[in-house]
């Protein structure tokens, strides 16, 4: 988990920075422009729960989605879970359903889908290009 400017960030944007990276289909590193968007956070008094929960609930929401749904485009920036975050900042969740999502999170924590969503599309290109097929 990498940060460009780790010395100039603040706990709370550090801590924005850090749920983001530990998420399954997020990037291995920050940009400066995740950094800047984590500090607006910070400047509109967001809370970090509020942004937790946003995190889980978005990510769920990709992770669970039916087998035979369209692919998603990557996560690419924290700007992805700007709309969750304005939801819940309208609809806040109860502590409880945020425990919920915590649960449902648990056989994703410390996996990088990122990682071998690259290596499977990876996989496929080489395959097809090397195939007999076509």
């Amino acid at each position: 988990m990498k940060h460009i400017l780790t010395d100039s960030l603040t706990p709370y944007v550090s801590k924005i920075l850090t749920l983001y990276l530990e998420l399954p289909e997020t990037p291995l590193h920050t940009t400066l422009y995740d950094q800047k968007r984590a500090a607006e956070f910070q400047l509109r008094g967001v809370p970090l729960d509020l942004i937790e929960a946003a995190f889980l609930l978005g990510s769920l929401r990709r992770l669970l989605r039916p087998p035979g749904a369209l692919p998603l485009s990557p996560i690419r920036s924290l700007a992805y879970f700007q709309p969750v975050i304005d939801e819940l900042i309208s609809s806040p969740l109860s502590d409880s359903y945020v425990g919920y999502l915590r649960s449902k999170m648990k056989p994703f924590a410390g996996k990088k889908l990122t990682e071998s969503m690259e290596k499977d599309s990876t996989y496929r290109v080489q395959k097809s290009a090397d195939s007999d097929d076509g």
